[in-house]
């Protein structure tokens, strides 16, 4: 028996004032925290004494966000994407391996230039911005396409059960992926044009501010792919 597919329901407009009011509610309270004092100490020492707690949070509120954002400009309306509590929990879980991978990459690249594995001067500027791009473009150019099919997988599983399929399976849901506009848009532009220089910009960051940057970009990748579809 094949799914019925579930017809796209415009939201209601309390219901799109409810949903617009989260996001821009969730942005303020993440700009008001860093920007008075005594709330960014204390962000600070959470981020430096439980990264992975707070990777989860800042991921799982601000890539929500992003998502709801780009919603917003495909569909001209404000509404949460299907299975949201789903996509929450999955953004956060990727919060905390990013935390991971950002610290793994920031001492793998360290320890290289101590060892004058990687070209850079001795000090300076210099030496901070490309131990920033060499941090960023080898995250970028492996960590980064894992994750990004990752997150495309679940996005289609998703996706698959909001339409009605009870069990897409593994084939059900690489097959309905666009592999090609994965590899020729997402991998081999947005990397390269996008995400070296944004995380190059990122690792020049104090370490407590670099997840939530990341987090922040996310936004931002969600925007560019909406337009791009």
């Amino acid at each position: 028996m094949k799914a019925n597919k579930q017809k796209p329901v415009t939201p209601s407009k309390g219901a799109q004032a409810a949903v617009a009011a989260a996001c821009f509610l969730i942005l303020a309270a993440f700009a008001l925290v860093l920007i008075v004092p005594a709330s960014r100490e204390v962000f600070k020492s959470l981020s430096s004494s439980h990264p992975y707690i707070m990777g989860f949070i800042k991921f799982a509120l601000l890539a929500t966000v992003g998502e709801v954002l780009a919603l917003r400009i495909k569909k001209k309306a404000w509404a949460l994407p299907v299975y949201v509590v789903a996509r929450i929990v999955i953004w956060g879980l990727i919060g905390v391996a990013i935390t991971f991978m950002m610290k793994l990459y920031t001492q793998g690249v360290l320890g290289m230039l101590e060892k004058k594995l990687l070209p850079a001067p001795e000090e300076g500027f210099w030496r901070e911005l490309l131990r920033a791009f060499y941090t960023a473009a080898l995250m970028n150019l492996t960590f980064g396409p894992v994750f990004m099919a990752f997150h495309k997988c679940t996005d289609k599983y998703l996706e698959l059960r909001a339409a009605g399929a009870k069990k897409p399976g593994l084939r059900g849901v690489v097959t309905g992926i666009d592999f090609y506009g994965f590899i020729s848009f997402t991998v081999l532009k947005t990397i390269p044009f996008f995400w070296i220089p944004a995380h190059t910009l990122t690792f020049l960051l104090p370490a407590e501010y670099q997840v939530i940057m990341a987090a922040a970009l996310s936004i931002a990748l969600g925007i560019i792919l909406s337009f791009k579809k």
